[in-house]
């Protein structure tokens, strides 16, 4: 038996973050990780990196990371402030978020940036991805100038240094499987490892274990009908442990249970993440193109919105397409728009010089059906209006179904490529209700369960439907030092 004033399940950014908030005010603290210490790091390990938060000035980014003069002379950045935040959130969830989560995520998301830079973390500018040269300036779009250094494995190791410094003892390959409970105080976690169950003892648990999308019979059962078939971007250790613990013992369930992150990935990439690989399998570039299913037709608006707005919620629109795949399809005049995870090595794509010789290479595809979507694309497209990419630039359709609101240009030019895609899974969405004031868990008639705590994806009430790209990481960060700082005070407290 092994005893700690706060143990810590899970090794993710928000475990990473809820265990150095506890240590930082002065409780000892043990993480359990049911991965090896090279498969440590949860989604967190496999996220891009980008990173979304409130701010108005370039004061403010500054609080974040180093900017030179001239980056900031030659840069717009733009703005996120809280308004423009709290708009996208709601928007994008359909006004479901749950007020007292989301006014916490937006206000505290600038200091908790600082706090992390001042753990070690080193943020830049995110010029690759989210960036374009317009009259001599960088024009940053999508609300997202800033990003992790090293991406989500970057975000891993920074905070993994920190937590080493700060003394904190990490158990590896050890899966949480029951938590000690007395109908009155979750007191520890029973975990096994080597084969063998043991027992760890604290006067506080906060679990920051992840979601369910690597277990496909949850997907099934949650998500519904076709759900087991997706790929998973990240960890196969996310298995629904946690919350299946906190439910035994009578947690409530809170949120979009039936909602996931899930994005455009390689039809052909593995069951689950290579850190080698990293997030890129991913293909984001799809509003420049067009997304044809086995039928050959169009089915979602490519042009909607940038990517950051719509990404997460297509790749369960590609899913409940015929074969659960679709093409990505771009002339020559996209290519130099496309992102760098369109010019890697490991990836299913076709070329041809025409359209006609592309078609029958889109395995699975009605090529005379997709000739005709293409054909009728083109008439629609309003080219009376201006392309800029930077901008939702209002080049959009008219007269089909559905339609393209941004970025409509005629596919004319050769040569064409075509990714092949199908749906890969971040996260779930569904989780536990937490007191927004502590981090602390809630039971099914609302009263909170002595003990224990809860952060990053097991927290259920922020997302539904869709998600703004890079809130994950942020709000795992939010949520973690507050579960941290809710449980190492409740322990100091009670001494």
């Amino acid at each position: 038996m092994q005893s700690s004033d706060v143990l810590v399940v899970g090794k993710g950014n928000a475990a990473l973050c809820a265990a150095l908030a506890a240590r930082e005010a002065g409780a000892q603290v043990t993480m359990l990780e049911a991965a090896s210490r090279e498969e440590a790091g949860g989604n967190s390990a496999f996220a891009g990196g980008v990173m979304r938060f409130a701010f108005g000035t370039v004061d403010e980014l500054k609080r974040v990371t180093d900017l030179s003069d001239e980056e900031i002379a030659t840069s717009d950045f733009g703005t996120n402030t809280e308004d423009e935040y709290f708009d996208d959130l709601f928007r994008l969830t359909s006004f479901r978020t749950d007020p007292a989560l989301s006014e916490l995520l937006v206000t505290r998301s600038q200091d908790t940036m600082a706090w992390l830079r001042s753990q070690g973390v080193r943020f830049v500018p995110n010029f690759g991805r989210q960036a374009a040269m317009v009259d001599g300036k960088r024009r940053f779009f999508g609300r997202l100038p800033i990003e992790v250094s090293g991406g989500g494995a970057g975000l891993v190791a920074f905070l993994d240094r920190a937590a080493e410094k700060a003394g904190i003892e990490v158990s590896y390959d050890t899966r949480a499987v029951s938590l000690v409970y007395d109908g009155e105080r979750v007191s520890g976690v029973r975990a096994k490892r080597d084969g063998k169950m043991v027992e760890f003892t604290a006067r506080a648990v906060v679990l920051a274990c992840g979601g369910f999308e690597a277990n496909p019979e949850w997907r099934a059962r949650y998500l519904g009908p076709g759900w087991e078939l997706a790929k998973v971007r990240g960890t196969r250790f996310n298995v629904g442990d946690g919350l299946r613990m906190a439910l035994d013992i009578g947690a409530q369930p809170c949120g979009n249970w039936s909602g996931c992150h899930a994005t455009g990935w390689d039809r052909y990439a593995p069951e689950f993440g290579d850190k080698s690989i990293g997030d890129q399998f991913q293909k984001h570039s799809y509003i420049f193109g067009l997304l044809i299913n086995a039928n050959g037709k169009r089915f979602v608006d490519e042009g909607l919105d940038f990517h950051s707005f719509t990404y997460a919620r297509y790749g369960g629109e590609v899913l409940r397409q015929p074969g659960q795949f679709a093409w990505q399809v771009f002339d020559a005049k996209a290519k130099p728009l496309l992102r760098p995870e369109y010019r890697m090595k490991k990836m299913t794509k076709v070329t041809a010089d025409t359209l006609e010789e592309l078609a029958p290479k889109l395995e699975g595809v009605d090529a005379k059906a997709f000739l005709a979507t293409v054909r009728a694309f083109n008439e629609a497209v309003m080219t009376e209006v201006r392309f800029d990419h930077t901008v939702k630039d209002g080049r959009g359709t008219r007269g089909i179904e559905p339609p393209k609101s941004n970025w409509a240009q005629r596919l004319d030019t050769p040569p064409f490529e075509a990714y092949a895609t199908t749906c890969g899974v971040t996260f779930t969405f569904g989780g536990v209700r937490i007191d927004p004031a502590s981090g602390q868990v809630v039971d099914v008639i609302g009263a909170p369960i002595a003990g224990l705590y809860a952060a990053g994806e097991m927290v259920g009430g922020l997302f539904y439907f869709n998600y703004p790209s890079g809130t994950g990481l942020v709000s795992g960060a939010v949520f973690g030092r507050l579960a941290g700082t809710g449980a190492a005070a409740a322990v100091i407290g009670n001494e």
